[in-house]
């Protein structure tokens, strides 16, 4: 009897090992390009779902400057939809000023170059598909 339980034991281990198999992941590189000066620091944000897209992040990064622009790394990123932006902290206190409309006063960029009209960038015009490793270049 003990001999059977053990059996049972290993054969359900071995059941749920099969269903949990690790998922592949990628990595995505971001390369930010012409910011106005090294002055500060850039934000790099990415998103994984339509309702947080420029709420709340799935990873974020902040990267220094140099030669007017920056680069950050998302590693173990799984298959999916996802949606970059990033914002030049120019004065380094560590948010996006903007003016009494809330129009932005440091420079920002999305994926795809997406801007708003009227607005924020949508997430349709800034989402990728990720399905392999990935280099995404956002010019500001």
């Amino acid at each position: 009897m003990n001999v059977l339980a053990k059996m049972i034991v290993i054969f359900f281990i071995g059941l749920l090992s099969f269903e949990t198999q690790a998922q592949e992941t990628y990595t995505i590189t971001v390369n930010v390009e012409e910011a106005d000066h090294n002055e500060g620091k850039m934000f790099i944000a990415l998103y994984n779902t339509e309702t947080e897209f420029l709420k709340e992040n799935y990873k974020g990064a902040i990267s220094p400057l140099e030669n007017k622009g920056a680069t950050a790394t998302f590693e173990g990123v799984p298959e999916g939809i996802y949606a970059i932006s990033v914002f030049h902290d120019e004065n380094d206190n560590g948010k996006m000023d903007t003016n009494f409309m809330h129009i932005p006063k440091e420079a920002y960029g999305c994926s795809n170059g997406a801007t708003g009209f009227m607005g924020p960038p949508k997430w349709d015009d800034a989402k990728f598909e990720l399905t392999a490793d990935k280099t995404i270049t956002i010019t500001l």
